[in-house]
């Protein structure tokens, strides 16, 4: 059998964990490609002393892979999305195939490289840019395409999920449980990127996209974070039958589509509730399948190099085959799918949790009864605590029924507003994932 030649560009921990993988199990992966998959050419700055080398030829010019006759496909693990843009686009320019882990790349500029790739017949793989190892694309590509996607949640950033379930489960504050994250090395030095939910949002577009058939859309996201979150907010959900996940969302409707992530509040008796820990979940309801879950490890060398792999093995396959035609797994064609809008944040619906810092007088809890009243909002449930002793304020706790965000923004700073209540309402989404 022919090898197919493989050019990894990147050596870091996802890098040298592929590099790893394609060497160890060499055997199995030949197997299953039918082909052997050979390293013809790593392209890193620096070495890797975890990766033994001594055999393989190196360039410290990632684009001299791009370039090079000998590589069928490109293995792009150098993260970022500008020098990693323009070296996918020398190598599509050059008819190598792609596999990429860079879910940021594909979030941001992902039509413009498939269409590119379309161009030139090549195919641009990508399993490992969402969930580490837990192959959703696959699911979502194939497993699941007899079905039309009604909507999907996932826990997709591990550094989010580890500390809310440290908060939860010791009633630790945020600030302390980042701290250890970073020592961990489960957060970056700047968190922004995952306690601001845009990793998240870098991940739910992509599923978005495979899920309804749209082009991916990264700046039509609803991104809102964890940083405001209280340990206190963990114990009222709990109290309510309810534990807070910071979710991506993703719904279809007659009026478009739902794209969000946020804080949510989830019936803890939902498997999706019990995923803790650095670990990522992904519920998928499908129209003919009904609720599928998805879980494991979402990020890490191993998990994540399982998934580069399991894409270089689909991709060995095809050019083992010699098709023509080698497009991409994404790419839009249907102009009523091009053309599918995104719900305004304005008009989601959903229940809320509202947590209010209230003056411990009589008529308070009156007043923000008739604000939601007056707005067509229904209180499903309240909880009043006895204030701490000499304290002026008591924190209230309501669960509201299903109300559109523009609803509730406007009772929020109609509440606000009043003497008797603090300035800053915390509010969560409640999602019941039943269908």
């Amino acid at each position: 059998m022919k090898p197919v030649k493989i050019g990894l560009c990147g050596l870091g921990t996802v890098g040298g964990g592929t590099f790893n993988v394609l060497r160890e199990n060499a055997v199995e992966i030949a197997a299953r490609a039918q082909a052997p998959l050979e390293i013809s050419l790593v392209g890193a700055r620096r070495d890797n002393p975890l990766c033994d080398l001594s055999t393989t030829r190196v360039t410290r010019d990632i684009f001299d892979v791009a370039r090079d006759e000998d590589v069928d496909i490109v293995v792009e693990l150098i993260g970022g999305t500008t020098v990693a843009r323009e070296l996918v686009e020398t190598a599509i320019r050059n008819g190598k195939h792609i596999v990429t882990a860079n879910k940021a790349l594909i979030a941001e500029h992902g039509n413009e490289i498939f269409a590119l790739a379309a161009e030139h017949g090549v195919a641009v793989r990508y399993e490992a840019a969402v969930a580490g190892g837990i192959p959703i694309i696959k699911a979502l590509r194939e497993g699941l395409a007899g079905n039309r996607i009604e909507w999907l949640a996932g826990i997709i950033n591990g550094t989010g999920n580890f500390i809310l379930s440290e908060m939860r489960e010791h009633g630790r504050e945020f600030s302390d449980v980042l701290a250890e994250a970073q020592a961990l090395g489960y957060a970056e030095a700047d968190p922004t990127f995952d306690v601001e939910g845009i990793d998240a949002a870098h991940k739910l577009v992509i599923l978005a996209s495979l899920a309804f058939g749209i082009p991916l859309q990264f700046e039509s996201v609803y991104t809102e974070g964890i940083t405001r979150l209280t340990p206190q907010d963990m114990d009222y959900a709990e109290e309510l039958g309810y534990r807070v996940k910071h979710l991506g969302v993703a719904k279809q409707s007659d009026a478009g589509v739902e794209l969000r992530v946020h804080p949510t509040l989830i019936p803890k008796e939902r498997l999706l509730a019990n995923v803790n820990g650095v670990k990522n979940a992904v519920l998928v309801e499908g129209s003919a399948v009904g609720p599928t879950l998805y879980y494991g490890a979402g990020a890490g060398a191993a998990p994540t190099a399982s998934a580069v792999v399991a894409d270089l093995v689909d991709l060995a396959r095809d050019i083992s085959a010699e098709q023509e035609n080698r497009v991409p797994s994404l790419s839009v064609t249907d102009d009523a799918l091009r053309d599918l809008p995104i719900v305004p944040m304005a008009d989601v619906v959903t229940p809320w949790y509202l947590r209010i810092e209230a003056e411990d007088k009589p008529g308070v809890l009156s007043k923000v009864a008739t604000i939601l009243s007056d707005l067509g909002i229904s209180i499903e449930a309240i909880i009043q605590k006895a204030p701490p002793p000499g304290a002026t304020r008591v924190p209230v706790i309501v669960l509201t029924s299903h109300a559109a965000q523009g609803k509730v923004d406007e009772a929020v700073a109609r509440m606000e507003a009043l003497d008797s209540i603090s300035s800053s309402i915390s509010r969560i989404r409640v999602e019941e994932l039943d269908g």
